[in-house]
């Protein structure tokens, strides 16, 4: 099996549960909190983790109680975390996750130690880049790391996929030139893209532009509407797994982490994609995010149920 590097963000979610996401101006009473690990480069070193992949996880967290509890949740899942900084200059990241009973959510983001997940740092780690096969980024670290650490990848000749979020107003031609996969979900192809819709036709189009840029594919999630591959050779729809949604919170880091670990075993993106849908299915028909995220058999097992195989 390929390894896996994980380079981004950690941060303990402070989730509360509200009948409906408030609007502006408004106070709204919880029905419930919970403390969870989460963060998107956590939930996505997780992920790989649990579903059996080789990860080693890259990140900055503050020398705290916060801390010490990711650290100790991504250690079960199997996550390698040997090399994760431990700062006492800033606090552990945090965010605070509203989620509705629909199964939507809206999550404010602290970042504190993870500002710490530096070039410097990154550039201490430059061995663990050079014995991954596949290096997998998010945007919640700051901005100089991702790109430094997307050439560097690039550079050492590994497979680099980019999950722009949160989505950046855009990124430098010669980072999209570094990715064999950038997978933005619909919200953020837009802000990277200036698309007018989420409409197929128009996501095909605006992909066009990324593509003639040097990225080598581009995989588009498009909710409860599956997930939107887009390379030279063409595109394809991917149907979503229709299950019923408790809490969306991770269901793209599932995805991503998901992804990565199936390439991981030398498979195409195609049934890389069909496996980290149904894993995406699994983790938003459970609460929480890291708590969401199904194992390898979890997954296997969901597939066979519903006929697709492994």
């Amino acid at each position: 099996m390929k390894k896996i590097l994980v380079v981004g963000s950690a941060n303990m979610d402070l989730v509360v549960g509200v009948k409906d996401i408030p609007v502006v101006g408004e106070t709204a009473l919880c029905h419930s909190f919970q403390k969870v690990p989460g963060g998107k480069g956590a939930n996505q070193a997780y992920a790989c983790a649990r579903l059996g992949g080789d990860t080693v996880f890259l990140n900055a967290l503050g020398n705290d109680d916060l801390g010490d509890a990711l650290l100790e949740n991504l250690c079960q899942a199997g996550v390698d975390t040997s090399a994760i900084r431990r700062t006492a200059d800033a606090a552990t990241g945090m965010a605070v996750v509203c989620v509705s009973q629909r199964g939507d959510n809206a999550i404010l983001v602290v970042p504190g130690a993870n500002q710490r997940c530096d070039v410097e740092y990154l550039q201490q780690n430059r061995d663990l880049f050079l014995h991954s096969d596949i290096v997998l980024l998010q945007m919640e670290i700051p901005s100089e790391s991702v790109f430094y650490a997307v050439r560097l990848a690039r550079d050492l000749g590994k497979t680099v996929i980019l999950n722009p979020a949160p989505a950046p107003d855009g990124l430098p031609d010669e980072i999209y030139g570094a990715l064999d996969l950038i997978t933005p979900n619909e919200t953020e192809f837009k802000q990277l893209t200036g698309c007018p819709t989420d409409q197929v036709e128009d996501i095909l189009l605006y992909s066009r532009r990324i593509l003639d840029k040097g990225t080598k594919h581009v995989l588009v999630t498009l909710g409860s509407r599956g997930a939107l591959f887009i390379g030279p050779e063409g595109h394809r729809l991917f149907p979503a797994v229709k299950v019923t949604a408790v809490d969306t919170t991770a269901a793209g880091d599932t995805f991503n982490g998901a992804l990565a670990r199936k390439l991981a075993d030398g498979c195409g993106y195609e049934q890389a994609i069909v496996f980290a849908n149904h894993a995406s299915a699994l983790s938003v028909s459970r609460p929480g995010a890291q708590t969401s995220i199904p194992s390898y058999e979890e997954v296997t097992a969901f597939m066979r149920e519903r006929g697709t195989g492994d």
